[in-house]
């Protein structure tokens, strides 16, 4: 899993020095299927239950699973960029939102407090802790910066199949759910909004959108629970690993 998972990793960093203003989201979306298959891997999410692209890239108000198209990036935009892959029978998985240019001081810590709760959260990966630590700890830092976490979707299970139990909701109360266990490996994503944390599926069938039209961020990454400690399988070299609590 470690190989299948530096794939996403170093795609994901290509992404995000391209990720510009003038670029599509199809431009981006061409880019991940060529690295994805010139490391000898296979693009995860094309043609999962019928997405038709190997990028999911949902910009502004999409929160996640939106479709690339001509779509161009504009500066003041954000994208969250969501790369799964195939390699030899395990799946990789993580997502990063990106700032096209400059971006608001408000834009700015959704992003910073929305990557500081995926790190919280995997803080809580250890031995003997349960699924709901995770998300009550990424929970607990979003709404105490003024913020809302997404209910609808969350984080998940990963190995042979894509998605596995157990699923890992962003938000709950701590001590439920299943014990974790050393050898287990979630897929961590907080998916968090300026506004209301309510969302809607366009009429794609895909693309999920903030209720109010407020700004979203989505970071993730697939992590291994370890006898110590977690080990951040897709942590990119261009990562910060501080997390300011």
């Amino acid at each position: 899993m470690r190989a299948a998972n530096q794939v996403v990793a170093s795609v994901l960093d290509e992404l995000r020095t391209i990720a510009a203003p003038g670029v599509t989201t199809a431009e981006l979306d061409a880019t991940v299927e060529a690295r994805v298959r010139e490391a000898g891997a296979t693009p995860a999410f094309k043609g999962y239950r019928g997405f038709p692209a190997s990028l999911c890239a949902s910009i502004n108000d999409e929160v996640v699973h939106g479709i690339p198209s001509p779509r161009k990036l504009m500066a003041g935009d954000i994208v969250s960029l969501d790369v799964g892959v195939l390699l030899d029978g395990y799946y990789g998985d993580s997502a990063v939102t990106v700032a096209i240019g400059t971006v608001s001081d408000e834009v700015k810590q959704l992003l910073r407090v929305t990557r500081e709760a995926l790190e919280l959260g995997i803080e809580r990966m250890r031995v003997g802790l349960r699924v709901s630590d995770i998300g009550h700890a990424i929970q607990c830092h979003v709404e105490a910066n003024g913020f809302s976490v997404v209910r609808e979707f969350v984080g998940h299970g990963i190995g042979t199949k894509l998605h596995e139990e157990p699923q890992i909701p962003n938000y709950g109360e701590p001590g439920q759910g299943p014990r974790l266990a050393e050898g287990m490996v979630l897929a961590i994503e907080p998916m968090v909004n300026i506004g209301k944390p309510t969302v809607r599926v366009l009429d794609d069938q895909w693309t999920a959108v903030t209720s109010d039209g407020s700004l979203s961020a989505h970071f993730e990454h697939t992590v291994a629970v370890t006898s110590s400690s977690a080990e951040v399988l897709t942590r990119r070299p261009s990562d910060s690993q501080t997390v300011t609590a």
